[in-house]
């Protein structure tokens, strides 16, 4: 049997139809690091397409994902010198793009002394660690070219952290400052107990730098209660399964910092 169509099912039908053709935000994120760029679209908080490649490749790269995706609003973060051609590029296609630095508007207070040198990819990354985990104390391990350790505070302060060589350095600072150690690769044969040089210098630079992070862990852990830990980073697949202590990894916690930031900022009154 047919029924009349009420005024209820007018209502529900619409609230259906509003949701289905919700209006999207696209965003684009640019991390430009020192060993790779990588570039982020983000359909509101959802991430749906990401790249990475070498800086040659930018102005290229990232031309074909505005084309493709449109973004209304964008943003670039950069911790090297780098050719300011994709920077001009958005720019002039997208009005609402934002250079972030150490002082950028963010969710969080920026306690950091020296702001001018603070690299803002570790501003992003404790940012989206404590909008992801507002009740921890948040100490988020970058394992990239070098390996930061960021605490962002659950009163949402960064003070600040520490830095020590990443993994490659390690490797490569070995050959560079002495006379006979050759130049090891990451790959290769790894076990405690190296059986010659070259797997003794890829044991030491691999389970000392792990050792290093549990170790910084327990430290931070100690002293502050409501610990959270999280890993992120170019290499931190390949450090989760060799750090013993409790971590969440998050191999795009930078760029969703990155989306955040950037909502946040246009969002403002200016």
């Amino acid at each position: 049997m047919s029924r009349s169509c009420g005024l209820d099912d007018i209502f529900i039908n619409l609230a259906s139809l509003h949701e289905k053709i919700k209006p999207m935000s696209i965003n684009l994120c640019i991390d430009w690091g020192n060993t790779a760029v990588k570039a982020a679209i983000f359909d509101n908080d959802t991430l749906v397409k990401q790249d990475s490649f070498k800086d040659e490749q930018a102005l290229e790269k990232v031309s074909q994902m505005m084309e493709a995706y449109q973004p209304a609003k964008a943003i670039i973060c950069s911790v090297v010198h780098h050719d300011g051609e994709v920077d001009q590029l958005v720019k002039s296609k997208i009005k609402s793009t934002i250079i972030m630095d150490g002082s950028t508007r963010t969710q969080i207070n920026n306690a950091y002394l020296s702001q001018e040198t603070l690299g803002p990819d570790r501003l992003a990354a404790v940012t989206a660690a404590h909008l992801l985990y507002p009740d921890k104390n948040n100490l988020v391990i970058c394992a990239g070219t070098c390996v930061t350790y960021n605490l962002v505070q659950k009163n949402k302060t960064f003070r600040g952290g520490a830095i020590s060589p990443g993994m490659e350095m390690r490797l490569k600072a070995m050959n560079t400052f002495t006379d006979k150690l050759p130049e090891v690769s990451a790959n290769g044969d790894l076990m405690l107990l190296g059986y010659d040089t070259e797997t003794c210098m890829r044991s030491g630079a691999i389970f000392g730098m792990a050792a290093e992070i549990d170790g910084m862990i327990r430290e931070y852990a100690g002293q502050y209660p409501d610990f959270n830990a999280i890993l992120t980073g170019g290499d931190a697949a390949f450090f989760a399964a060799k750090i013993k202590s409790k971590i969440f990894a998050d191999p795009d916690l930078l760029l969703k910092g990155l989306n955040l930031i950037l909502n946040y900022n246009v969002s403002l009154p200016r």
